[in-house]
């Protein structure tokens, strides 16, 4: 259970990234928030209950080339 003031959101929350972090390994890609969740590198989560959250990867833009 969270000791901070105001508490961390739980980690089923939708803001659940919001929380402390409580160990911080970017020589390994992960960090681990106070709520319990793992978030990684690739912006991948896994959550307490074994859950995981896929990658968000954001969709790339193309720019189309012209000729003058």
């Amino acid at each position: 259970m969270c000791q901070h003031q105001s508490p961390c959101p739980a980690a089923d929350s939708a803001d659940r990234e919001s929380a402390r972090l409580v160990a911080h390994h970017p020589e390994q890609g992960w960090s681990l928030l106070c709520n319990g969740v793992v978030l990684f590198e690739d912006t991948g989560e896994l959550l307490p209950d074994g859950r995981c959250i896929a990658p968000q990867r954001s969709r790339g833009t193309t720019q189309a080339m012209t000729t003058a």
